[in-house]
């Protein structure tokens, strides 16, 4: 059996939390952390992981060979069954899958996963997809593993991902372009080491609670409105408070996706400046607007100005995971150091940080 090496990244997400939720726009970059899977066609999908901890027992379409499947085999079996409605062959794999990506931080370990199987299936199938073919169908499969629903930032991040940018998408139309990431400036991920598992946070009731929002704007795209806008929506009383305030944040933060993107293009003294301020703004408005915050993420990122961050704000799908911080480069490990050892003498749980590049999309890598 010829086996070969598939690569799918982790994502952060700069800047545009839960915008995809309503097709607005998100600045994700594509990690140096991810999935890889060295694996070959067999008449199976039989796949195990130390890293993981289990392995798979399916059949070549995703079907259970005996009993449930459960923990990230669920992801795996999920893949499985949308590339089988799409019409790939019942091809089978056989190989170890193995992660850098933290579990529960925020950095679409799920995503990764789901890419990385994904391409190993359709290839030694013979059945190829377009990247956002391959990623529309992955976010189906975590909808189908897990009940999350989900929009497109996670998937498409891993497989449109290029090193040294940033990806400006639109998921509504799923028009992007590239916003190149300063040299000088590193990706610190620092993990508060509050574990969360999307499917049993507020992630689904926060989508209700928008999507009741969004009933009353009639068809009206969030990005037409101004904050004033939907303060005046608000205060006639057609809409709750709590849709209000997830509506109050999600078009606020659609326009801090456009205004960050202007600034890394442009990375003068004076836009570095406005970027740290934007990036607060950003992750106020995810503590008082969309209440996704934990007191563990607001004092990360509260340590990461105190330790001279350019920017710093709540990365993920909240309620617990990680912050994402722009640094110097050159002081970048210092940096997460400094942060790491400060959270440990004023917090219960135990931080990691890792200092990241943005990365290449998903692909086969030998």
């Amino acid at each position: 059996m010829t086996k070969h090496v598939y690569w799918a990244p982790g994502r952060v997400n700069l800047i545009g939390e839960f915008t995809d939720l309503s097709g607005g726009p998100v600045l994700p970059a594509a990690l140096d952390l991810g999935v890889h899977i060295e694996a070959g066609p067999a008449e199976t999908i039989a796949l195990h992981s130390r890293e993981l901890d289990g392995a798979t027992g399916l059949a070549a379409d995703g079907t259970p060979l005996g009993g449930e499947t459960g923990g990230w085999a669920r992801y795996v079996a999920a893949v499985a069954v949308e590339l089988a409605l799409l019409g790939r062959p019942a091809v089978g794999l056989e190989g170890e899958i193995s992660s850098t990506l933290p579990i529960g931080a925020g950095l679409s370990s799920s995503a990764a996963l789901e890419v990385a199987v994904g391409l190993a299936l359709c290839e030694v199938a013979d059945f190829p997809l377009e990247p956002m073919e391959l990623a529309q169908a992955a976010r189906r499969a975590e909808h189908r593993a897990v009940g999350v629903p989900c929009g497109i930032l996670d998937q498409a991040a891993s497989v449109l991902g290029r090193a040294g940018l940033a990806t400006l998408l639109e998921t509504g139309s799923l028009a992007y372009e590239y916003v190149p990431l300063p040299e000088e400036i590193a990706l610190v991920i620092v993990d508060s080491g509050v574990s969360r598992r999307l499917e049993s946070s507020g992630y689904g009731a926060r989508r209700e609670e928008l999507e009741r929002a969004l009933a009353v704007l009639a068809g009206r795209d969030p990005r037409e409105l101004t904050i004033a806008e939907v303060d005046e929506i608000a205060e006639s009383g057609v809409l709750d408070p709590v849709a209000a305030r997830r509506l109050r944040h999600v078009v606020s933060e659609s326009e801090r996706v456009y205004e960050v993107a202007r600034l890394l293009r442009d990375p003068s003294p004076a836009h570095l400046q406005r970027l740290g301020e934007a990036f607060r703004e950003g992750h106020e408005s995810l503590r008082r607007d969309w209440e996704a915050t934990t007191p563990e993420l607001d004092l990360l990122v509260e340590l990461a100005y105190e330790h001279r961050a350019i920017a710093a704000r709540m990365t993920g799908g909240g309620f617990g995971g990680s912050i994402v911080v722009l640094a110097w480069a050159n002081e970048a490990r210092a940096l997460a150091e400094a942060v790491v050892t400060a959270y440990g003498k004023r917090g219960d749980n135990p931080a990691q940080a890792y200092v990241c590049r943005a990365s290449d999309g998903a692909r086969r890598i030998s």
